[in-house]
């Protein structure tokens, strides 16, 4: 709700208050937040807790293929259903984080979907109920509803699992977050297996397809110096399709060094001008995290 942000004058500045509404002058708070350490130094910041729902449950939803499970998450949408957990994981993450976690994940599938629906207990059961019937309608293998919140934890830990699974197959995991409309998600998820196959590259993807964020993990060998040059054009071509899609680039990571050559493509020559215009009026020196997503 506020933040505290020391300027790279040395200047104090607090943005932001206790107020639910306020829209007094600009949103320098949604600014400075954005901005990955290169306007101000974040000292402080005021947050709004939320109390622990009353009930929750937890469901698994496989597929044949991750076509379905990607138009399940479009129907529960649709639906006017906003489940606090609607995650997705493929065949390579669901064998890596069984084989690591032994959470008792079914492997005969091609996608997984984990979702968890919470608020007050008559709106959970509801919730739960449809979209159970959602998935079976929309040709799920299984559904297995967890029984008690213990069961429920240790299928939502199949999440929690993903990268650290996937980390242990190859010595190097990149780990990126193209995020796509969830009405591209079908097509952005084909897309990325078919780059993988062109590049002969083991990747595993997985992510929050309630708000259309993938995160395809390139599993690989820094030391392949001719295979890392495979990995970057996979990754062109998949942050290339993202744009293409109407999604972006980061949906959480950042830009940082990593990707702001891809920058410029996603926002265009005037939104470009205005960020190095800001950069510029607040930090004309350069002295904050410098090189880091422009020059």
């Amino acid at each position: 709700m506020g933040l505290e942000v020391v300027l790279p004058s040395g200047e104090v500045l607090w943005t932001g208050n206790k107020c639910v509404k306020d829209v007094a002058g600009y949103s320098l708070k949604d600014l400075f937040i954005g901005s990955e350490g290169t306007l101000g130094v974040i000292t402080k910041v005021l947050l709004r807790l939320i109390p622990n729902p009353a009930a929750k449950k937890t469901m698994v939803a496989t597929f044949d293929a991750m076509d379905k499970a990607a138009a399940v998450v479009s129907t529960i949408i649709a639906a006017q259903i906003i489940p606090c957990t609607l995650e997705f994981l493929d065949r390579t993450t669901i064998h890596c984080v069984e084989d690591y976690a032994k959470i008792g994940l079914p492997l005969d599938c091609e996608a997984l979907l984990l979702i968890e629906t919470d608020g007050h207990p008559a709106v959970v059961a509801e919730e739960a109920a449809q979209m159970e019937r959602i998935c079976r309608a929309g040709g799920a293998l299984e559904v297995r509803v967890a029984r008690d919140d213990a069961e429920g934890a240790k299928l939502a830990s199949a999440r929690r699992s993903a990268f650290s699974a996937l980390a242990r197959v190859a010595p190097t995991t990149i780990l990126e977050d193209a995020t796509v409309p969830r009405s591209e998600l079908a097509r952005m998820i084909r897309f990325v297996e078919a780059v993988a196959k062109k590049y002969h590259l083991k990747i595993g993807t997985f992510g929050h397809m309630g708000d259309g964020n993938l995160h395809p993990t390139f599993l690989t060998d820094e030391r392949n110096h001719e295979e890392m040059r495979r990995v970057e054009g996979a990754f062109k071509e998949i942050f290339d399709e993202a744009i293409r899609l109407g999604g972006t680039i980061t949906g959480e990571h950042g830009v940082g060094l990593a990707k702001k050559s891809f920058l410029p493509k996603f926002a265009g020559d005037a939104q470009m001008r205005v960020m190095r215009e800001l950069r510029r009026a607040l930090d004309p020196q350069g002295i904050l995290n410098p090189g880091k997503m422009f020059d």
